[in-house]
């Protein structure tokens, strides 16, 4: 399918694999998709920027890039960063279009219906969009695709509207006559309001003027406040809803002006929001901000997950906006006509683009259309010619996360004489295309299956999110596939009974291996040296500086089973290798917390005593400082004490040996390529199924343990 994309301040089409549909979602033919004057030519506009001019306009993404590079250091994350930016930014986040398939858990919405949508990375200009259903709304009856394809506008300036509060009568004032500006006073007009507007456009003036604008004020003449006052008996206005978009705080601070006593200011466009506390205290104001669409936005749980907020306690959510902005289009409340333009056809998007930066006449609105011709739904592109390599492990990638595309593609590829990668498979068909021309695999995918329908692919490495792992290995598994599956294998025991039965009635079966990587850092296969003849039993103690992830984040949640399943795993595969025994008891204890800030089961200790005498401890938590070493432990054995930090280094107190690089190694390269030579010489597993297993079982312990 096509998919308009940004890179280098330009926009430029581009062929990737359609969608599949989501359990929670529906999937749209897109019809019409709207651009975002202000958002997206925004956008266009910061990716044309050198990086060091992004890094001073966003310095909240750099601090989080600094972090990354002091964890996995500076040049991968550079390659990161470079590859994420040279493959192009999907835009768009209104679109309109018929449903041509619906999720499994999907009810309220049929395959025919007429239906916007919104969601920034989802309603995109695309042939095919995957939409969860909270993002997704039936079109009434009658009202045309051009129309709909404006709802997440809609959806926003109406949420901007109800956080003013505005009741019949009362006089409000709209700074900005945008898109934005012109459907907002038109849903003022609806409530009774008498409407007031100022731009610094006279044609934009005179569109809403058109449409039931009480007075139009040309920005830049006489003094705003003083306009505002004469036409309000003295008084000022009851609320002023900003709409524009600017560095500048002087329009706050004209609002400010224009206000009467106790009036509300309600914030919707981009503006400086540098306040003089002169300018709101004696009127007492109160200054809101107006959140996108309303209720629901940016909550994973509403938006991904499809949950609803009641209706009787929360009456207007992102989705019921969406839902009553249409009516109001269907019953003629809000009026698009004198805006509304004929759509630009999507093979024609650089025009589209170019009538916003050049002319002296901008519109108000741009669409873009979809000829019925493109409906195929190709979820498989040919990207490369395949490689021809003798005896080469051909691979097919599942999820092409940052860890994949960062960690596990680049050693792939260094390990050429041993893996080919020829597939690459993500939820999106940007992220599976862009991965396989950055690293040169033969196809793109959206659709796991052709993973294991491919009879070239030997091996499938799995690395999406935690629910999909067992899931994705078993099925590969049952196909006859090698798999490497990223941590945890399993997120209950059901998950990790089905491993165990597979191998039961195929013990020659495909072989498995789990992304425990820390057992084949350079550190650790150090100690293992030394540890190697021991006479005494172990004593480990290890202590994990997890550090904090909100309690909304999908790892805490039902795709990643929280941290202790989903990290911890790691170590205690990591004690099955140091002990090379089974545990026989674990014991599991966390705070109690004060607040919901800390989470019981990313704070704990567990103490795991195995068959041979040693007795391994975990401290894991997250309450600790980022600018302390993440991962440190001490072994005690034999009159030695063997001290890892942070995987830089291993010291020996006591004995002979030990280990130290310039950067933390946790052994990822050479899972991989002792994987290569199990896979293409040896036969021998690099972890065995019971220590794989034994892992997930001592993390299944412990996690009831946590919540008990």
């Amino acid at each position: 399918m096509k998919q308009l994309l940004v890179r280098s301040g330009k926009v430029f089409l581009k062929h990737v694999p359609a969608p599949l549909v989501g359990s929670k979602n529906v999937l749209v033919r897109v019809e019409r998709s709207c651009v975002s004057v202000g958002t997206e030519m925004a956008g266009i506009k910061m990716s044309g920027l050198p990086l060091y001019r992004r890094a001073l306009r966003q310095p909240h993404h750099v601090k989080r890039v600094v972090q990354m590079m002091r964890d996995q250091g500076i040049a991968r994350v550079y390659k990161q960063v470079k590859g994420k930016l040279d493959a192009g930014m999907a835009i768009g986040y209104s679109a309109s279009g018929v449903v041509v398939d619906v999720g499994s858990e999907v009810t309220d919405i049929a395959v025919g219906d007429r239906v916007a949508c919104a969601g920034a990375g989802i309603a995109n200009h695309a042939e095919f969009i995957d939409v969860p259903v909270n993002l997704c709304v039936r079109v009434p009856n009658g009202l045309p695709d051009d129309a709909a394809a404006t709802v997440t506008l809609g959806a926003i300036a109406l949420q901007g509207v109800r956080r003013a509060v505005p009741t019949m009568g009362e006089t409000v004032l709209v700074i900005g006559l945008g898109i934005l500006g012109q459907i907002t006073a038109q849903l003022l007009k609806a409530s009774g309001c008498r409407v007031i507007a100022t731009d610094v456009d006279s044609d934009r003036i005179a569109c809403a003027q058109q449409n039931g604008l009480d007075v139009g004020i040309k920005a830049g003449g006489d003094d705003l406040a003083a306009q505002i006052l004469k036409l309000t008996d003295g008084y000022g206005a009851d609320a002023v809803i900003i709409t524009a978009a600017s560095a500048s705080s002087d329009i706050l601070k004209e609002a400010f002006q224009s206000c009467r006593k106790k009036a509300r200011v309600v914030i919707v466009g981009d503006v400086g929001l540098d306040m003089a506390r002169e300018d709101i205290y004696a009127k007492e104001l109160d200054v809101l901000i107006s959140c996108s669409y309303g209720p629901g936005r940016y909550d994973p749980i509403y938006e991904e997950e499809g949950a609803d907020y009641p209706l009787p306690y929360v009456r207007w959510t992102e989705n019921r906006n969406m839902q009553e902005y249409l009516r109001l289009l269907s019953c003629g409340s809000v009026k698009l006509g004198n805006m509304l333009e004929a759509p630009f056809d999507i093979d024609r998007a650089e025009e589209a683009y170019k009538a916003l930066t050049g002319g002296e006449r901008k519109p108000l609105l741009v669409l873009l259309g979809y000829p019925r011709a493109s409906e195929e739904r190709l979820t498989s592109l040919q990207i490369n010619k395949p490689r021809t390599v003798d005896r080469s492990i051909k691979v097919a990638i599942v999820g092409s996360g940052g860890f994949t595309t960062g960690v596990h593609l680049p050693n792939l590829i260094k390990l050429g004489d041993k893996f080919d990668v020829r597939l690459i498979v993500s939820k999106t068909g940007l992220s599976a295309v862009s991965a396989a021309e950055r690293f040169s695999a033969a196809k793109a995918s959206t659709n796991f299956e052709d993973a294991i329908t491919d009879s070239e692919i030997n091996l499938v490495l799995v690395s999406t999110r935690h629910n999909l792992h067992a899931r994705m290995a078993l099925a590969a598994l049952r196909a006859g596939k090698h798999v490497f599956v990223e941590k945890p294998l399993a997120m209950n025991e059901s998950e990790l009974d089905s491993f165990e039965e597979f191998y039961s009635q195929n013990p020659e079966g495909p072989m498995l291996m789990t992304g425990y990587n820390r057992r084949f850092s350079p550190a650790i296969v150090s100690a293992q040296g030394i540890l190697k003849g021991r006479a005494s039993p172990l004593i480990v103690n290890y202590r994990m500086n997890a550090g904090y992830i909100p309690g909304d984040h999908w790892v805490h949640g039902p795709e990643g089973g929280g941290r202790n399943i989903g990290e911890a795993c790691h170590i205690y595969d990591l004690f099955n290798a140091l002990t090379g025994s089974s545990a026989v008891e674990v014991h599991a204890v966390s705070i109690t917390p004060g607040s919901k800030h800390w989470r019981r089961d990313d704070n704990f200790v567990a103490t795991i005593r195995y068959a041979d005498g040693s007795v391994c401890t975990l401290t894991y938590t997250s309450m600790g400082n980022r600018n302390y070493p993440k991962e440190r432990a001490e072994i005690f054995v034999d009159g030695k004490v063997l001290v890892l930090d942070d995987y830089k280094q291993l010291s020996v107190i006591g004995g002979q040996g030990g280990w130290k690089g310039l950067v933390a190694d946790k052994g990822q390269m050479h899972e991989m390529r002792v994987l290569g030579e199990a896979l293409t010489t040896t036969g021998q597993w690099p972890i065995s199924l019971k220590d794989q297993l034994s892992a997930s079982q001592v993390s299944f312990a412990v996690q009831g343990q946590l919540l008990k």
